[in-house]
């Protein structure tokens, strides 16, 4: 099956003070039609900006899309005028932000905003595109949605003013939805309320669903493939269950320890991932997890590793640590 998405060799870099920072460093990836992909990692790692650049988001200046292809349904995106990106955006590929209030607009209803790319994408007239808006509030589970329609965002709860941005999502029948942090600010159970709806609707439409998150337990649940970035590299890419059963990368085995088990024994204690992410405008030579690694090699701080397969795997699961290079156990 072809890749809906093909992500290859993707450098985004902003301007700073105190010269150049590479936050996307070299990521490849693809994403099927139907999956669902998390992407995981530390606050910094360069998720978001992954993200962003997909959709051709990233403030220039001071950011640059410096190098790289993202090719979707055949079209390489980077390739693009303005005004054709605009036609994608919304319509092909949506994205859900980590923060409604901040995407939102506090000015206008909520059912003007979700009927907003209807109107825009579909050339739907007001009135039908507000009957549409009310079936998608309907769908996401909003509560009254005749009226809903004509409140405003701060009158919603933070559970509905995630349910309103999944309705404008899918507003046009996407074939891809990235969802950046999603239940970031929503207690427990109203996170899980938001991600089995979010993974519910895109198989029923068939969309594929890129997963940002920073939270391993949706992942377990959410995902069908992860990749694991680390100071705005891939350090580990698999099937989720392939992640979980046989991590390999030392800091996805960190991430994986320093979570809490319902089957852990009693007692069992949690092992924080010592030190602090590097400064991505001055990274080390070698591996960026080299300084906080526990099994790092004398060769990890001299020579950037490469993804390559795991040993003895044919199932694509890859990472890159040098010590299989090196021939240390």
């Amino acid at each position: 099956m072809e890749p809906l998405l093909s992500v290859r060799g993707l450098t985004t870099r902003f301007r700073t003070d105190r010269g150049p920072l590479t936050a996307v460093d070299d990521v490849s990836f693809d994403v099927a039609p139907g999956e669902t992909l998390a992407i995981v990692g530390e606050s910094g790692s360069g998720k978001s900006v992954t993200a962003l650049s997909i959709l051709r988001l990233v403030p220039n200046p001071p950011g640059e899309i410096a190098a790289g292809q993202i090719v979707f349904e055949g079209q390489d995106l980077l390739r693009l005028r303005d005004r054709e990106m605009q036609s994608i955006r919304g319509d092909r590929i949506a994205m859900i932000f980590q923060e409604p209030m901040n995407s939102l607009n506090p000015s206008l209803t909520v059912g003007l905003q979700v009927a907003e790319p209807m109107r825009q994408h579909r050339g739907l007239s007001w009135a039908a595109a507000l009957d549409g808006a009310k079936a998608l509030l309907q769908k996401v589970q909003i509560p009254d949605a005749e009226s809903r329609l004509h409140t405003y965002p701060h009158q919603y709860s933070g559970g509905m003013r995630q349910r309103a941005m999944i309705a404008m999502a899918l507003a046009c029948k996407p074939r891809l939805i990235i969802a950046d942090e999603p239940t970031t600010a929503l207690d427990v159970t109203v996170q899980a309320q938001i991600l089995d709806l979010l993974k519910t609707l895109t198989r029923e439409s068939g969309a594929a669903l890129i997963l940002i998150t920073h939270d391993l337990g949706v992942v377990a649940r959410y995902a069908d493939r992860v990749i694991v970035m680390y100071a705005g590299r891939v350090v580990e890419q698999a099937g989720a269950a392939a992640l979980y059963r046989w991590p390999q990368h030392p800091y996805t085995r960190g991430l994986l320890a320093s979570v809490p088990r319902l089957d852990g024994p009693a007692g069992e204690q949690l092992v924080p991932i010592h030190g602090a992410p590097p400064d991505l405008a001055a990274l080390p030579p070698g591996c960026a997890f080299a300084p906080r690694c526990t099994r790092a090699a004398p060769g990890c701080l001299d020579a950037r590793p490469q993804l390559h397969a795991a040993r003895g795997d044919a199932t694509g699961h890859r990472h890159a640590c040098l010590r299989d290079e090196l021939g240390v156990d």
